[in-house]
């Protein structure tokens, strides 16, 4: 069985020597970033093979640092959970690296993409396999760190380098919350390995329980892109197509639901963290679906896809359903990297990303084109694709357990199935809108969709051995699916048939809905608000640190100043040149020595 440090240490070698090869043989060292994925899904596909025994820890934790009251301890290990994450981040990294020989084949920076794509999968492998808390947040800040540096991959781009540091400084917001139910958890329990915290549980204070819980949230919903820390993510979308596919579909906005199920006994044990978690992705799905309606840039379209289907997964967790939550995280990894390698595709063959300047790409781009329609049947949740069977499981958890939470996911599914056969009209049916002549992309970028695509169509058929394996349900409700079935299908067949005019569409809905469109189209307002609020905030803590330093600081030192002027001053007049003064000054001070050593003698 294939060694768990063999997973972390091999992608964190192959960076290093990418990027020390440099540009001259990067066609060669290149296929060195598979190394990483494909070791990460044998593993876990290993460990999964061999789930009917005990799947404990793999390798021994070493100690970090000593406290006084214990040690923080850091190792790996690789249950189900983790394992699952592991076939996950493998096959997803692979398809995109292989996917990337292609797209990325005329940029200059290979080097450096290749041997970031390492990295970013040796600290996403990371975060799955820590066994401690402290552990999983260093791998956490690991890949905030890759997915800054792919973000703004091409830095001379300004719009790309605002991409970056706004996701860097967004999800720190998020970071702070998880670094501070850390802290409560290392003061409440003595320590921060994942099983002791877990079962110590059942020993701390309801109040303990759901403060640690909620700010365990506020990280995921960070790194996960829920309201309203979700505006980084379509911003995100200035880096590679692939990166997206990799880091903003599949992996690492996928960590924020890792965490929350890894960590379920606390909000298992509190309802009003489960409430928050519920409410929040909820409104995060809903208003993220109609966010995605009137978007022409078919990555916005596929970012706010992602951010609703998040959105679900946290609705899940909220309605106490972590295994449904999961399941549908596995297949979303699946048809959403599948949508992002497909744009990726279409960028490449078209030459353009805006889909009011595509169309007639099914005949120009066939592969693509069938591979798509693969993925957004899954998305819109369509039987018997994957998406039907995870998304069925969120619907029927949360309209058991919050009946207005489960109309609104409702609501969210057709919004879903409805933007996604807009895009899919715009983009592939009638004529070309746009300049150029499109082509299909070459095998070595089709290879990676195909095999998505039969992913995409095939995992739901492995619910019920995914239920019996994590604990969970495993039926599947025939109310609930027929019912989303008809919805989606008539939602579908809705955003196909209005948009058989092309982008004129778009102008007879806006002037249908008004101010509803323009407003979704804008995205409320709320990415405007909440920079707003942040700049206001950076300004506030600007001035009080001027004042800090110019009134405290600067004054300290010019009233030093001022002081030692002022004796040095008092003491020029000393300095007389005459030698009576002096002689007296002398004598004073030895009667004084004397008497002060009389003194002290007694």
């Amino acid at each position: 069985m294939m060694p768990l440090w063999f997973v972390l240490v091999a992608p964190i070698a192959v960076a290093l020597v990418i990027a020390a090869a440099g540009r001259g043989p990067v066609r060669y060292t290149r296929w060195l970033a598979l190394v990483g994925p494909v070791a990460a899904a044998w593993a876990g596909a290993e460990r999964l093979a061999d789930a009917g025994r005990e799947t404990g820890v793999a390798a021994e934790a070493v100690s970090w640092f000593v406290t006084q009251t214990g040690s923080i301890d850091v190792g790996a290990s690789a249950d189900p959970i983790a394992s699952i994450m592991l076939v996950v981040v493998g096959v997803v990294a692979s398809m995109v690296v292989v996917f990337s020989f292609g797209y990325m084949a005329e940029d200059a920076s290979q080097p450096r993409y290749f041997a970031l794509l390492s990295a970013f999968t040796a600290a996403m492998t990371g975060l799955v396999l820590s066994t401690s808390l402290v552990g999983l947040f260093i791998a956490w800040e690991l890949v905030g760190a890759c997915s800054y540096l792919l973000i703004g991959f091409w830095f001379t781009k300004p719009s790309a380098a605002r991409a970056a540091v706004k996701a860097f400084l967004v999800t720190r917001v998020g970071d702070v919350g998880l670094l501070f139910a850390l802290a409560l958890l290392w003061r409440e329990t003595g320590t921060l390995v994942t099983a002791d915290v877990l079962a110590a549980v059942p020993t701390l204070a309801p109040a303990t329980i759901t403060t640690a819980a909620l700010l365990l949230f506020v990280g995921a919903a960070g790194k996960s892109a829920q309201f309203p820390l979700h505006v980084w993510l379509p911003d995100a979308m200035e880096g590679p197509t692939p990166v997206s596919a990799l880091i903003h579909a599949a992996t690492m906005v996928a960590a924020g639901v890792f965490l929350l199920a890894r960590t379920w006994p606390l909000f298992e044990a509190s309802e009003t963290a489960r409430l928050v978690v519920l409410i929040i992705g909820t409104v995060t799905a809903l208003g993220a679906a109609t966010i995605a309606v009137p978007q022409t840039d078919i990555k916005r379209v596929l970012a706010y896809s992602t951010i609703s289907q998040l959105g679900f997964m946290f609705a899940a967790l909220g309605a106490g359903a972590w295994v449904a939550a999961f399941f549908h995280l596995v297949t979303h990894a699946a048809f959403k990297s599948l949508l992002f390698l497909a744009s990726g595709s279409v960028i490449h063959g078209s030459g353009t990303q805006d889909l009011r300047e595509m169309g007639g790409l099914g005949r120009a781009m066939p592969v693509t084109a069938a591979t798509w329609a693969v993925g957004v049947a899954a998305l819109a949740g369509l039987p018997p694709l994957a998406g039907f069977f995870s998304k069925d499981a969120v619907l029927d958890a949360v309209w058991v357990h919050a009946p207005v939470a489960g109309a609104a996911l409702f609501i969210a599914s057709a919004l879903t199935a409805f933007y996604s056969f807009r895009a899919t009209r715009l983009a592939f049916s009638g004529t070309f809108r746009g300049a150029g002549h499109p082509h299909e992309s070459p095998l070595v970028m089709k290879v990676p969709l195909v095999v998505l695509a039969v992913l995409a169509a095939t995992l739901g058929a492995g619910s019920w051995w995914f239920a019996e394996l994590l604990g969970g349900h495993a039926g599947l409700a025939i109310p609930i699916a027929v019912a989303s079935t008809i919805i989606a299908g008539l939602s579908a067949v809705a955003g196909w048939a209005l948009y058989k005019t092309g982008p004129a569409a778009d102008d007879r809905l806006a002037g249908a809905l008004g101010g509803l469109w323009r407003a979704a189209a804008g995205a409320y307002g709320i990415d405007a608000l909440v920079m707003r609020g942040a700049a206001a905030s950076e300004r506030g803590a600007a001035t009080a640190s001027e004042r800090f330093d110019t009134r405290l600081v600067d004054g300290l030192v010019r009233g030093i100043a001022w002081l030692a002027r002022r004796v040095g001053r008092e003491f020029n007049e000393l300095q007389s040149g005459e030698s009576q003064l002096y002689a007296a000054l002398v004598g004073a001070g030895a009667v004084l020595l004397a008497s002060l050593a009389l003194w002290l003698g007694r």
